[in-house]
């Protein structure tokens, strides 16, 4: 296959920031963390307004863009047809973005909301109980997934509609910054694309590895170490380079597939096993209650009790999505060749949040019953033990623990794999000069990301540093903020002046 050059201009500046903020953080991690923890809460109590207003805008707009005139859009040209299953092709929109989060948080998130709920009412109550799960199907339900769509329609038109022959965010912001997407500018722009990526996959990381070390030491009876985290780091590092080496058709394709059948296999078995019929009552009854508040969920922001719970939760977590859409929409768009823009934003916005409500209304709903129920207080074990013994409990209160908990590990290892071998593939295309038509980065340039990745997770695990990496990806939420302005007004601009060259799907299968 026919591989194009590293951009220079992209890559050692991108290699030289990781390499310095990494040491500076590894050096002055104890003084650094503070500071950027107290950067964070600025931003999510002073721009709370504004990622609310952001998110439920980009769903607006993503609505028109899918029922209006441009739905039917070809994304490439007259003979492009799709290169995967929508099977595959959903799989892969899922699991690269999610990751370990998933798992994480359908267990815990409700948890959290269950003690401390929002809008004023009691923790621990009846009413507090209807919201535990309601909010996590909010969280990572329509608006997280529409903060991933728009990045994935903008790049896969200007790669496969207007031919640019990269992916990157500069080439998405091309609408609007003209000739200056192939200056300091542009270049600027995808530098910090590259960190938040690099910050985005360090707290799936910092999720993850904790959550795996949690459960695999309680299989084979040692107490979770740094010795064991850093093992857990290595093996997936051989599980996800070798799939980004085998690349997106031969490795990442497979692995994810594989990752579709385990999730869901892991879903029906609790569902079947667990309290069935509470566990779907109860998703059912936070659904209605979910889809009855969106509009009030999605602006909420509590100015007059200043409770802080939207500020610590929802827009937290539009920032994190933002921060690692980029990186998702780059992936989706190189995967959506052929498709049209309703087809991507359609199935962006139904398997993301179809997937998290899934995994929400079953595991949620499971901890709930437990907790509930009294037949083991999680929220008990949550304050004295931390949330990885949470799952930990969790897993070990079904049929077949030790089973469970082996698929479990599995599962986790292959689905964070699955993200970081996309986010090798991804950041070595924003690095490369140009790719054109199925070609694909350099094998040794998608291998080295993977390394380098799994270099910064050791290093900053031994010192404690992950969090602060974390918390520097989410600040780099900010001008993405700007970024998504520039792309939605670039796209806009390109649907109406090449309104004339579109290649319409219906039109085209009429004639």
């Amino acid at each position: 296959m026919n591989h194009s050059k590293v951009q220079k201009s992209i890559f050692w500046p991108s290699i030289i920031l990781i390499a310095v903020v990494t040491v500076l953080l590894v050096i002055f991690q104890k003084s650094a963390g503070p500071v950027l923890s107290g950067m964070l809460t600025s931003i999510t109590f002073k721009l709370d307004w504004m990622f609310e207003f952001l998110t439920i805008g980009l769903f607006i707009l993503l609505v028109w863009l899918m029922f209006g005139r441009f739905g039917q859009v070809k994304l490439g040209g007259i003979n492009d047809q799709p290169e995967f299953s929508k099977f595959s092709w959903g799989g892969m929109l899922f699991t690269t973005s999610m990751g370990t989060s998933i798992m994480f948080w359908s267990i815990v998130e409700p948890l959290y909301y269950y003690t401390g709920p929002p809008f004023g009412i009691e923790g621990k109550t009846n009413e507090a109980a209807e919201y535990a799960v309601t909010y996590g199907l909010f969280h990572w339900g329509i608006s997280a997934w529409a903060l991933y769509a728009l990045p994935a329609v903008v790049m896969a038109y200007s790669f496969y509609v207007l031919k640019n022959p990269s992916l990157k965010i500069s080439s998405a912001c091309r609408g609007v910054l003209g000739k200056h997407a192939d200056g300091f500018i542009g270049k600027a722009v995808d530098v910090l694309v590259i960190w938040s990526m690099i910050g985005g996959l360090g707290t799936s990381l910092g999720l993850g590895v904790p959550m795996i070390s949690a459960v695999l030491g309680n299989l084979i009876g040692i107490e979770p170490s740094l010795g064991l985290n850093i093992v857990i780091i290595i093996v997936w590092t051989i599980i996800f380079s070798s799939s980004a080496y085998f690349g997106l058709y031969k490795g990442i394709r497979r692995l994810s597939d594989f990752n579709v059948y385990m999730a869901l296999g892991l879903a029906l078995f609790v569902i079947i096993v667990g309290p069935t019929l509470f566990i779907l009552s109860y998703f059912t009854n936070s659904f209605g209650l979910m889809f009855d508040n969106f509009w009030k969920m999605s602006l909420y922001t509590d100015p007059i009790n200043q409770s802080g719970f939207p500020q610590a939760w929802t827009v937290f977590y539009w920032a994190w999505f933002a921060a690692t859409a980029p990186f998702a929409g780059i992936f989706i768009a190189r995967i959506s060749k052929g498709r049209t823009i309703r087809e991507l934003i359609f199935h962006v916005l139904l398997w993301g949040s179809v997937g998290s409500w899934l995994y929400f209304g079953v595991f949620g709903g499971y901890a709930m019953d437990l907790e509930l129920s009294g037949k083991l207080s999680l929220t008990d074990i949550q304050a004295a033990s931390g949330d990885p013994s949470v799952i930990v409990a969790l897993l070990n209160s079904l049929p077949m623990p030790i089973i469970v908990s082996i698929f479990f590990v599995v599962l986790g290892f292959i689905f964070l794999a699955t993200s970081l071998d996309s986010a090798s593939l991804v950041i070595a295309s924003v690095a490369t000069k140009e790719l054109k038509g199925e070609a694909q980065p350099a094998r040794w340039h998608r291998l080295l990301w993977g390394v380098l990745l799994s270099a910064l997770a050791i290093s900053l695990t031994m010192t404690g540093g992950l969090d602060v990496v974390q918390t520097s990806s989410v600040l780099v939420s900010v001008p993405v903020l700007v970024m998504y302005v520039l792309m939605a007004i670039s796209l806009v601009n390109w649907l109406k002046k090449n309104e004339n060259n579109h290649i319409y799907v219906k039109k085209r299968e009429t004639n």
